[in-house]
Order: C-alpha cells, then structure tokens, then sequence
C-alpha cells in the first residue's frame, strides 16, 4: 500500500504541472492585469507609473519566461507576493485556509451523518410515503442554485428573525467575549455556511447510499444472512451497508476539491474569511501570484482527494489490494 501511496504521488506531479500551466495560461490570455487595475482606478498614476508597475511584477516578459520564474519558487514553496498588497502570497493563503478548512470538515460531516441514515432508511423502506417524499425534497435540494439557497437564509434568519449573523466568523465584540461565548458565537457564524454548502451535497450523496442499498439488498449473501436467523437490523448494518458505501468513498474522495471550489460562492456570500473568498477576490484583481497558489493547493487536494478514496477503499473491501 505505502509502495502504491509514494508511486500516485510521482505520478502526480507532472498532473500539477499541467494544471499549473493551464492556469496561467488562462489567466494571461485574460484581458488586462494588475497594473490596469491599479492604474485604471488612479487618475494620478501616469503612463510612466504604470509602465514601471509592469516591469516591477515581470509583466513585460513571455508568459513561459513569467511561468518559469513562478515555478522556480514554487519548488521551495514560494508562491511570490501578492501584486495587490506586497505581503507573500503563501501567507495570505495560510492565513485564510483554516476557515475554510473549518468549514469544510463541517460540511463533510453534516452531510455524512444526515445522508447515509437518511439514504439507508429510504432504501430499506422503498416506494414508502418516507421515500417519496424524501425523494421530492432530494431533487429540491439539488436543485436549488446555492447562492439563491444562502439569500434566502441571510434573509428569513438574519435580516427578518434576527436569530442568526449573515456575515464574518466573529462578531466585533469577539475579543471581550469569554471561552465559552467564543464558542457560541463561531457556532452561529457557522450555522448559516455549513448549512448551504451541505445542500447540495447532502442531496447526492443520499441517493449514492439508497441506490447502493438498493443494489446489496438484492445479493445472494443478504438471503443467506436472513436465512441464518439475523435480525434485519443486523442484516442491513453489519452486512449490507459496509458494500453499499463503496461508491460513497469515491464520492467522498473527490468531493473534497468540490468543496473549496463551491467556497468560493459561501464564502463570498457570507463574507467569510476563506480561501475562496481570498480566491474570488484575487481573481477580480488579477494577483496572479495568490491566483496561482490557490490553483495549486486545489489541484494538490483533488489529487490526494483520490489517494484517500483508494486507500479507503482497501480498508473498506478486503478483496481489494494495489501493487
């Protein structure tokens, strides 16, 4: 297994570089760059100025000369510094990754602790009253675009009820509160974001769970349990549902990309200090260095997203062995 893990991540890297090319090559064929973004807003700045802003970021060189000096430093983690503020872009990133870190474990667990119960129940109960309308409110879920989905929870709970904050991790007062009132209050700035990014999730995964029971409940080795005298309690948790959660694990796997790319909406919406807020905020001002970072911390977590899966995988299925 540790032979297999060390070879994916060989094979790995030409992947990342691929990304990383296909990145920059998209964000220099865009129109304009960051000295227009500086200079355009500043009636002062003067042709000159920005015609020095363009040397001073290494603008006037070929994209591959551009590339190059980027993936030089990349290699001692380097992402450069950030054309909007001067600090590096690697540690604005460092900075704003635990939140979403933070918000992102939230949501995976959520998802997982209502979707597989929910998914296994409506198997097991099929074409019930339950499972139809469980059903409806599935594709209702999924359906739902999750900006629309985080406006009308800002609006209902935040601006009408006034139960919930709609935006930021803290409150302003955060540093006078107590332990316990910190707490308290990341939790109802939370609320809100992991609710949202688990719409959508929720809604797929529980279908992977009812259909995977589905396909379980019909083997030849679920009669035989049943046939032994086994309570159905224990014919659906401790035969059936460990099978049926195989497609859920690669599921799993490579929703963890998807989920900081769905960041980048939450937490521009909730104003929540994230990567993808940071992302989305980069982009508008074209700071390639932080735009670059970010791509490559998302191709790295896509590609581990599916190390993991296959190790679970094999942990899950003992039939299953790598070389």
């Amino acid at each position: 297994m540790f032979t297999y893990i060390f070879k994916r991540l060989i094979y790995s890297i030409p992947i990342i570089l691929g990304i990383t090319v296909m990145t920059f090559a998209v964000m220099f064929f865009t129109p304009g760059n960051p000295a227009d973004m500086v200079a355009d807003f500043n009636i002062k700045v003067s042709a000159e100025s920005k015609e020095r802003l363009i040397k001073l970021y290494g603008l006037d060189k070929a994209w591959y000369e551009q590339y190059w000096n980027w993936l030089k430093r990349v290699v001692v983690l380097d992402f450069g510094n950030s054309f909007r503020d001067g600090k590096p872009a690697s540690k604005k990133i460092a900075e704003r990754l635990p939140a979403t870190i933070l918000l992102n474990v939230l949501s995976i667990i959520l998802m997982l602790c209502i979707s597989i119960p929910v998914g296994v129940y409506s198997a097991v109960k099929k074409y019930s009253l339950f499972d139809r309308v469980l059903t409806a409110i599935v594709f209702t879920c999924f359906s739902v675009p999750v900006f629309w989905a985080a406006l009308m929870l800002m609006t209902v709970f935040g601006l009408w009820l006034g139960w919930l904050p709609i935006s930021g991790l803290t409150s302003f007062e955060f540093g006078e509160f107590s332990f316990f009132e910190k707490i308290l209050d990341l939790c109802r700035h939370l609320i809100l974001p992991v609710f949202v990014s688990t719409l959508g999730s929720f809604a797929v995964m529980s279908r992977y769970v009812r259909s995977g029971m589905l396909d379980v409940l019909k083997q030849d080795y679920i009669k035989t349990a049943y046939s032994k005298g086994l309570s159905k309690r224990q014919v659906v948790f401790n035969h059936a549902l460990k099978n049926a959660l195989l497609p859920l694990i690669t599921i799993i796997g490579l929703s963890i990309p998807g989920l900081i790319g769905g960041s980048f909406i939450i937490e521009t919406i909730f104003s929540y200090p994230g990567m993808g807020r940071l992302g989305y905020e980069a982009i508008m001002a074209r700071d390639y260095p932080v735009i670059m970072g970010i791509g490559v911390i998302s191709a790295f977590l896509t590609l581990l997203g599916n190390i993991i899966a296959d190790v679970l995988y094999a942990s899950a299925d003992p039939r299953i062995r790598y070389k």
